[in-house]
C-alpha cells in the first residue's frame, strides 16, 4: 500500500504565498509575531543553489581607491586599468574615497531603517505590487513566481530620469533618499567614464548611450533569522542593470561566485559595493520600434559583449539581524525608449563577432521579471 505523506498533501504553497502577502508586514511581520521556525515558504529546497560550490576566504576581493581621481592624471590611468580588470575579472569592486561623506552613507542606512521599523499600519500604505508606482514597499517582486521566497522585505523608488515629487516619497526617509542617490547620480557618471575608456572607447560613450539617465533605488531590509541555513536572504542571481552601486551595512552576508567559489564581500567602512549589470556585459544601441509605456528593467552585460562580467551574487540570511543595504541600479528600463541593445559595434569584429542578440527594454525586463531570481541568467535567453 502506497504510504501519503499527509503534510505533504496538506501544504499549499500559493495559498500560503497569498495569506503571507495579505499581511502587507512583510518578513519583519513574521519576526515581530515572535515565531521561532522559518514558515515553510521560505525553505529552500536543496535543488535550488549547487551543493558543489563553497564559500573561499582566500580570495582577496578587489577593493579600488579614488583618491586623486580627478587632480592626478597618473592615478586616473591606474585608476582606469584597475576598474577594467576587476569588471573582467570579478565583475565586482569596491571604491573608498568615492566622494560620498560618511554622514550621508550612515544617514541613508539610518534612513532605511527608520522606514521598515515604523509603525506597521503606517508602513502598510505603501505596500504595492504595482511596478510603476514611484515609491513602493513589498517583500519579494517575484513572491508568486520564484521556487523560494527569501528572507527579505524592500521599498524601492523611482529616481530617474523623472525627478518624484518629494511629497510622494515617506517623510522618515525622504531626504536623506533624494540627498543620497543625487551623490550616486554623480559617482555614476564617473564610473561610466572610467568603464568606458577601460574597454578602450570615449569616456562619454556609455553615457551617450543614456547609461546614465535612469535610476532606480531599492532599500533592503533581512530581519533576523531563527534558521539561517535553511533559507535565502537574497537567492542567487544577476542584476539586469547597466551598473550597480551597493552601500551594505556592517553585518555581511553578500557573497559573488568567483572562479566556482563563493567569495564574502567583506563590509569595508565608507566603501561602496560596484558590480556590472546584465546588460553593461552584452550592447550597443540601435533603433526600434516605439515603445509607449514605461516598463522597470535592470539590464547591463549584453553591451560589451562579455569583455565586462555579471555575475551572479547571493545574500545569506543570518541570527544577527537585522541587515539594511541600499542598491542603486542605473538603468534605461525607466524610459519611453526607442533602443535597442546589443553589443557594442566597436567592439564586434571577424574575432570576436557578437555573443547577444539585440533586445528592447521591455522584452529584457519582461522575461527577467517573470522568470524571478530561479538561480538561472537571464541573459542565456539572449545568447546567440
Amino acid at each position: 500500500m502506497e504510504v501519503i505523506n499527509t503534510n505533504e498533501a496538506k501544504y499549499d504553497r500559493k495559498a500560503e504565498l497569498q495569506a503571507f502577502d495579505e499581511t502587507k508586514a512583510g518578513v519583519k511581520g513574521l519576526v515581530d509575531a515572535g515565531i521561532t521556525k522559518v514558515p515553510r515558504i521560505f525553505v529552500q529546497p536543496s535543488t535550488i543553489e549547487d551543493s558543489t560550490i563553497h564559500s573561499n576566504k582566500n580570495f582577496s576581493f578587489p577593493i579600488i581607491d579614488f583618491d586623486g581621481i580627478k587632480e592626478d592624471l597618473i592615478k586616473r590611468k591606474k585608476i582606469v586599468q584597475e576598474v577594467g580588470q576587476a569588471s573582467e575579472t570579478w565583475g565586482f569592486f569596491q571604491v573608498i574615497n568615492h566622494g560620498i561623506p560618511s554622514h550621508v552613507l550612515e544617514g541613508m542606512t539610518d534612513g532605511v531603517i527608520r522606514f521598515f521599523e515604523q509603525d506597521t499600519e503606517v508602513k502598510k500604505q505603501w505596500y504595492t505590487r504595482d511596478f510603476i508606482k514611484v515609491f513602493q514597499y513589498n517583500s519579494n517582486f517575484d513572491l508568486f513566481g520564484a521556487p523560494v521566497t527569501n528572507w527579505r522585505d524592500t521599498f524601492t523608488a523611482i529616481i530617474a530620469p523623472t525627478s518624484p515629487n518629494p511629497e510622494i516619497l515617506p517623510s522618515v526617509c525622504r531626504d536623506i533618499l533624494l540627498e543620497y542617490t543625487n551623490q550616486v547620480m554623480e559617482l555614476g557618471d564617473t564610473l561610466f567614464k572610467l568603464l568606458s575608456e577601460a574597454i578602450g572607447l570615449e569616456p562619454n560613450h556609455l553615457k551617450d548611450m543614456d547609461c546614465t539617465k535612469g535610476l532606480f533605488a531599492l532599500g533592503h531590509y533581512y530581519p533576523a533569522c531563527p534558521q539561517p541555513e535553511i533559507t535565502p536572504g537574497t537567492s542567487k542571481h544577476a542584476d539586469n542593470d547597466f551598473l550597480t552601486v551597493l552601500l551594505q551595512d556592517n553585518i555581511g552576508g553578500l557573497q559573488v561566485l568567483h572562479q566556482n567559489h563563493w567569495v564574502d564581500v567583506p563590509p569595508t567602512p565608507g566603501a561602496l559595493v560596484i558590480n556590472i549589470g546584465d546588460i553593461l556585459q552584452a550592447s550597443s544601441v540601435t533603433f526600434s520600434i516605439p515603445v509607449s509605456e514605461t516598463y522597470l528593467s535592470l539590464i547591463t552585460c549584453l553591451i560589451s559583449n562579455d569583455k565586462f562580467k555579471s555575475v551572479e551574487h547571493r545574500v545569506l540570511a543570518n541570527k544577527i539581524g537585522p541587515r539594511v543595504s541600499m542598491a542603486c541600479f542605473f538603468t534605461t528600463g525607466l524610459l519611453p525608449t526607442q533602443k535597442l541593445y546589443g553589443p557594442i559595434k566597436e567592439l564586434i569584429s571577424e574575432h570576436n563577432p557578437p555573443k547577444y542578440r539585440e533586445t528592447t527594454i521591455k522584452e529584457y525586463s519582461t522575461y527577467f521579471t517573470n522568470k524571478g531570481m530561479d538561480g538561472t541568467s537571464a541573459l542565456l535567453h539572449f545568447r546567440l
